[in-house]
């Protein structure tokens, strides 16, 4: 697989792990309101394959749009961008 893929990469937090290699991912992301002009948080759950179950909650992920794995599951964690901070 070719690193300038034209599929789209998202990052987020994990969410939860609680199934077998699927991760729940979290994706925020900023948007100007079209009247008012303030920035507002929009956010978006998304799973992920993660097929060696390596990603727990709270972790930074980068998800990558991939052929559908499962009814709901049509993403991949192609990168753990950093770990969760653990108490």
């Amino acid at each position: 697989m070719s690193e300038t893929s034209t599929r789209r990469q998202l990052t987020g937090r994990v969410v939860s792990d609680r199934m077998k290699k699927t991760v729940t991912v979290l994706v925020e992301r900023r948007v100007e309101h079209p009247l008012y002009g303030k920035f507002i948080t929009r956010s978006n759950k998304y799973h992920a394959h993660d097929e060696a179950s390596e990603c727990k909650e709270g972790d930074l992920v980068m998800i990558e749009e991939c052929r559908p794995i499962a009814r709901t599951k049509a993403w991949r964690v192609i990168k753990l961008v950093e770990k969760a901070k653990t108490v």
